[in-house]
């Protein structure tokens, strides 16, 4: 980051990527101001940053007008915009809200962008193609998306959001980059939020049967979020000046049914398979094209998944062991609350 753009304004900043993304701008030497309001977010995220004299936590949702503590600084460089509900479970709950934050959330903070000259970046996703027809899946690709389905709050809300942002780009009001994410584990995920990794995880660690939606056929690509990281890192440093989107994943892909073969063979435990109906336009399969990713930024990813899934699988047993030993099982069951009467028997 050049001087007098060592400001960062991370929107979602406390969600499971986000929060690894306030570290690595942390220790890059940026001043980091996080802003979430705590929807799907854990408080523990936060935790190993409190403490960071240059890290400051705003609780505020991007819908409402944005905190004085924000509009007042003239010195941000960079803003992030990564909040929003990210897994159907969640983004479901409420989507006029999902809609709302990826659309009038958006918009505040690419004005703000526009009053401060601050970089933009979008985290868009992958769901913008739908469930596609094309695979590999090419930023060229223009999807397959129910526009009225159960998932359309999330899907159209992040077409949405980049039509804004490149609309604003083009008009010369904001200098922005879009980055599409595909699937994304790690540490700091919610162990409840929905996602395939962490679901299976969970069960697995507590010997609850495993649960496959469909025959298990359908393929997903995995992102260690260090990786992801690093990759939203050169995008935002990027001198690209081309109103495009990125792909940033893994381009490694896997059957739902070869994912869960690996977690119940590092976990070394785990029930049986027990299928579940596949949830409305779910896509059948997803993996990026990550040439542009390459080429233009020189990255792609480096952690393999079977290293990957051993981090993750570790994050989630510690997680495990402390709700055990802990009094609070109140906590235990907002935390876990699937798998909270297997943690209760043991």
């Amino acid at each position: 980051m050049k001087s007098g753009q060592d400001v960062v304004l991370v929107a979602g900043g406390a969600g499971f990527i986000g929060s690894h993304l306030c570290r690595a701008l942390l220790e890059r030497g940026a001043e980091v101001i996080c802003i979430d309001n705590l929807q799907t977010a854990r408080d523990a995220n936060l935790r190993t940053l409190e403490g960071e004299r240059a890290f400051t936590f705003l609780r505020a949702d991007i819908v409402d007008p944005l905190p004085d503590a924000i509009l007042r600084r003239r010195d941000i460089g960079r803003i992030y915009n990564l909040a929003c509900a990210a897994s159907p479970p969640q983004y479901q709950v409420d989507p006029e809200h999902t809609m709302l934050t990826n659309v009038v959330g958006t918009d505040r903070l690419l004005r703000l962008a526009e009053q401060t000259g601050a970089r933009f970046l979008l985290t868009s996703t992958s769901e913008v193609y739908g469930d596609p027809e094309a695979h590999p899946q090419r930023e060229e690709y223009r999807g397959w998306v129910n526009c009225t389905g159960p998932r359309a709050c999330y899907d159209e809300g992040k077409r949405a959001a980049e039509a804004m942002a490149f609309d604003f780009a083009r008009l010369g009001r904001a200098d922005v980059r879009v980055a599409r994410l595909f699937n994304t584990y790690g540490p700091n995920m919610h162990p409840d939020d929905g996602r395939v990794v962490s679901n299976l995880l969970c069960q697995a660690l507590t010997g609850a049967d495993i649960t496959i939606f469909g025959d298990g056929s359908q393929t997903r690509s995995f992102c260690y979020v260090s990786d992801m990281v690093d990759g939203l890192i050169r995008l935002m440093e990027s001198d690209m000046r081309d109103l495009l989107p990125v792909n940033l994943g893994n381009p490694e892909e896997y059957t739902i049914l070869q994912l869960a073969e690996r977690i119940i063979a590092e976990v070394g435990a785990g029930g049986q398979l027990v299928h579940q109906p596949l949830p409305q336009d779910d896509p059948r399969r997803r993996r990026p094209d990550i040439s542009r990713a390459q080429t233009v930024l020189g990255w792609e990813p480096r952690v393999p998944l079977a290293e990957g899934l051993k981090h993750t699988c570790l994050y989630f047993a510690q997680q495990m062991k402390d709700l055990r030993s802990s009094a609070d099982h109140k906590r235990t069951s907002a935390l876990f609350p699937h798998i909270a009467p297997a943690l209760a028997a043991e």
